[in-house]
């Protein structure tokens, strides 16, 4: 048996947003999301699952990304849940730069194609779901955020530890 815990830990990347936009973001989620399962403030995730190890830092630590303007384009469905969808060419040549570094260490997950978005409601009945989306579509119109560096976290099963945060420069 494996006492170490430390070699299992995994790693979640995310984008770090504005303040104005992650405040918008967690208010909605607070709001929304079954309080028994909002273990997590609001997040654009890169990467579900990197190895805890060196080279996983140095590659963040060596990023040259200048802060950039991200769209919040639509709404989505999530069948039990509602998200935001985020698109922009900056963010996708980071993520697939990303997934260059990080290939021999990519889960099936994270080796589908990117969709970023932020999850406002997830795990309720797909009829909670279609009502907040047709209520947050009513006077829906897109907007920016400004993404403004990369976060790394412990995934610990439900729950994450914040590890490190790389502002963009």
């Amino acid at each position: 048996m494996n006492m170490n815990n430390e070699a299992e830990k995994v790693l979640i990347l995310t984008v770090r947003m504005d303040e104005v936009s992650q405040s918008y973001f967690d208010a909605l989620r607070v709001e929304h999301f079954p309080a028994e399962r909002n273990f997590l403030k609001a997040h654009l995730t890169l990467f579900h699952k990197l190895p805890d190890t060196a080279e996983t830092v140095d590659i963040l630590s060596d990023l040259t990304v200048s802060p950039f303007v991200v769209k919040v384009t639509t709404l989505i469905n999530l069948g039990a849940g509602v998200a935001f969808r985020l698109e922009g060419a900056e963010l996708t040549a980071l993520r697939a730069s990303l997934s260059k570094a990080y290939a021999e260490h990519l889960s099936p997950q994270d080796k589908q194609g990117f969709r970023g978005h932020v999850t406002v409601q997830n795990k309720t009945s797909p009829e909670i779901a279609r009502t907040l989306l047709a209520r947050l579509s009513e006077d829906f119109n897109p907007f920016e955020v400004s993404a403004v560096g990369i976060d790394l976290w412990y995934y610990l099963g439900g729950p994450w530890e914040h590890k490190q945060y790389f502002p963009f420069r």
